[in-house]
């Protein structure tokens, strides 16, 4: 590819819901572009940017995508992003390093949870936006619905820049209201199309949107104002000035249409890219902190300024290896150089550079601000670091990290899988930074946890097909505890005479409950020496490791306090293994008689949903014995805030994409533990017997 200046590179996100036609629209650009032959299909999985063995079978983004393409004398990046809700985070991750955005609306479902949730974020980085109502070819299909729905739940100025050509099956092409000229396009799906003059029916509409296109295109700036003002008209390079303006400003978003499978409005969408969206110099210089002093530092997106880069995506292949993906602020990157990564203190070796094509590399000597390419085999560095000149530091904020919804425990099907486990999923949460592993200590269970179901089964097909390792997900195991709700004092006494020196000791114990929370104490009252001071520490130790197993279910026993006041000792007999035995029997006879109960983890819980599933919603709450405990409106949704059993919402996030046709999205936390409801203590006394027995 030729060397641009930096004013005509675009770095452009293709952002929106699952199933708005991201992928489809990424690859009729490309195809007009000339950077592939022919138009893929996401159904048939021959899409350029869903190449991945997971993306062909279930049709749907799992990752976002790079490739690249030249459009009038502009190099853009186009990054494909996922839209459905378990792997939305990496859409995040990319919204971070780009330039702009290009958001899908659909003509016939309008904005759903996920696009609202991506425009949030857009709005937090400050992202140009334009906007494309697409599948406008299909049954239903309506432009002004999709730019009301904008409006009303996107809370966004949208103004329309084409009107389409017919709907539904008679849709044809677009309507372009700054250069009134409409644009017929074949049926062939090859992009080719014919310039006329506007159809007499649609005439007076198409004057009507113009005239309010052009007010909106002379708010942009106050010297437009004033000549639009003077003249009561601005030519057409004024009001694409104004469009550029007022896009840049984020005043207003733009509004195309058009069919992406049928390739219909694509290149009028392209042309359009190139005047309003940015390039690296018209978002200006990037803010960082330099790591030795901690002051605030600048880098302006040209080549005289010091190398850095943020790297925002890692992939990772069992044949090339670790792949690092960074967006270039600032400065000159070569070939064959070394470059110093601050969030880590060392050096890294930079080999080959790459420019992204689908899965493809393609191999280039330079990268300059503006740019975004890709290293192999980076040692240390991953997502989220910053790369940079090691006579002038810098780090960059990265993007911030999703929580996991939905946890599973995680079991090696072999013992060969079981030594290539670990190795294996830490690098694929180099890849994703929304898995999350961890080992609890309680229940004994490797646990993962990611954004939902289906990200999870994804992830456990790209353990077999990257690195060979079966493993199977299931169920985790609820980490109950249990506690006493009543003060005791019992006695623990252990003897043992089998000839030559026995074993004596002999211990006063009270156990009293604690505050939820406060864990386990120990309080020595022994006075006069009736217990000599090198044994008492192996009561408490004795009771301690008792403790973790109660006496209901065998669950840790927490939130409790033993307290030693009286005993007795042999002089012969007596030793620490003695005494730490007699306080185990202590904890066992005192904990029977204090009343024990099971407690169980309470989460908080965020629930997004649309209005008319909040009712649906809270019922549901409500038979998990949740408790609401607020609900605040957002646009089109309602946020519900709830405290709920972890037992009960273990798969929630496949419920609750089944309740909400997959617009609904939420987040928990630990909140609490509480007691298990008598009539269900039981069942988990039960379930805790027959697992033991198994």
């Amino acid at each position: 590819m030729a060397k641009f200046e930096t004013s005509k590179l675009r770095n452009v996100g293709i952002v929106a819901h699952g199933g708005a036609g991201k992928t489809s629209l990424t690859e009729a650009i490309l195809f007009n572009a000339g950077m592939i032959d022919r138009l893929g299909r996401v159904d048939d999985g021959t899409a350029s940017t869903d190449f991945e063995a997971e993306e062909i079978k279930r049709k749907i983004s799992v990752s976002s995508a790079l490739h690249h393409c030249e459009w009038a004398g502009h190099s853009l990046h186009i990054v494909d992003t996922p839209g459905y809700g378990d792997f939305i985070a990496d859409t995040r991750s990319c919204l971070r390093v780009l330039g702009g955005a290009v958001v899908i609306i659909s003509s016939i479902s309008g904005v759903k949870v996920q696009t609202e949730e991506v425009w949030e974020w857009a709005n937090e980085t400050e992202i140009p936006r334009i906007a494309f109502v697409n599948k406008m070819d299909r049954e239903r299909a309506s432009f002004f619905r999709a730019i009301d729905d904008m409006e009303k739940a996107l809370k966004a100025r949208a103004i329309a820049i084409q009107l389409p050509l017919g709907a539904e099956e008679e849709f044809e092409g677009v309507i372009d209201l700054i250069k009134m000229k409409a644009y017929r396009y074949t049926k062939d799906t090859s992009g080719k199309f014919t310039e006329e003059d506007i159809p007499a029916d649609y005439l007076d509409e198409a004057l009507s949107l113009r005239e309010k296109l052009v007010e909106t295109a002379a708010e942009a700036y106050d010297a437009l104002t004033e000549k639009f003002l003077d003249t009561g008209e601005l030519s057409e390079e004024d009001i694409l000035d104004g469009l550029r303006v007022g896009t840049l400003r984020r005043t207003f978003t733009p509004v195309f249409c058009g069919s992406a499978l049928r390739n219909i409005g694509v290149s009028q969408l392209l042309e359009y890219i190139c005047v309003c969206l940015p390039s690296p110099l018209d978002r200006g210089s990037v803010v960082g902190i330099n790591p030795k002093t901690k002051e605030i530092v600048e880098r302006a997106p040209n080549e005289s300024e010091p190398f850095s880069a943020l790297v925002f995506k890692t992939t990772s292949d069992p044949y090339t290896g670790k792949i690092s993906v960074f967006r270039v602020y600032s400065g000159v990157l070569n070939s064959d150089s070394s470059i110093y990564n601050p969030n880590r203190d060392c050096m890294e070796r930079i080999g080959q550079i790459y420019e992204l094509e689908g899965k493809k590399q393609k191999p280039i000597k330079q990268a300059v601000a503006g740019d975004i390419v890709a290293v192999a085999k980076l040692k240390e560095t991953v997502s989220g670091d910053t790369l940079c000149d090691p006579d002038k530091p810098i780090i960059y904020e990265p993007s911030k990290s999703l929580d996991p919804v939905i946890s599973y425990a995680i079991q090696p099907k072999s013992k060969n899988d079981e030594d290539k486990i670990h190795g294996s999923l830490q690098r694929l949460m180099e890849e994703d930074q929304t898995l999350k592993l961890r080992r609890d200590d309680q229940t004994r269970e490797m646990i993962i946890s990611g954004m939902g179901q289906v990200h999870l089964e994804v992830t456990v097909e790209k353990l077999k097909r990257k690195f060979g390792v079966e493993v199977e997900l299931k169920t985790p195991k609820v980490p109950y505890l249990e506690t006493i709700r009543t003060a005791v004092k019992v006695q623990g006494k252990y003897k043992k005479q089998s000839g030559g020196r026995g074993q004596y000791g002999d211990c006063w114990v009270e156990f009293s409950p604690l505050a939820r929370g406060e864990g386990f104490q120990f309080d020595d009252k022994i006075v006069g020496g009736v217990i000599p001071r090198q044994y008492i520490p192996a009561v408490g130790k004795g009771i301690e490791e008792a403790s973790l197993e109660g006496c209901l279910a065998g669950y840790p026993l927490v939130d409790f306090k033993a307290a030693l006041y009286d005993g007795s000792f042999h002089t012969v007999d007596s030793s620490e293994m003695a005494f730490k035995i007699a306080g185990s029997m202590a904890f066992k006879k005192g904990v029977e008689l204090a009343k024990p109960v099971i407690l169980e983890p309470i989460l908080k819980m965020k629930i997004t949903v649309p209005e008319e599933c909040m009712g649906d919603i809270i019922g549901d709450l409500n038979s998990r014995r949740g408790k609401v405990v607020g609900v605040e409106p957002k646009a089109n949704s309602q946020i519900i805030r709830a405290v709920i059993p972890m037992a009960e919402v273990l798969a929630y996030a496949t419920d609750l994409r089944s309740m909400t046709s997959d617009r609904g999205l939420f987040t928990t936390e630990f909140s609490h533990y509480e007691e298990v409801p008598s009539h269900l203590a039981q069942k988990v006394m039960n379930s805790a017997a027959a697992a033991k027995g198994a």
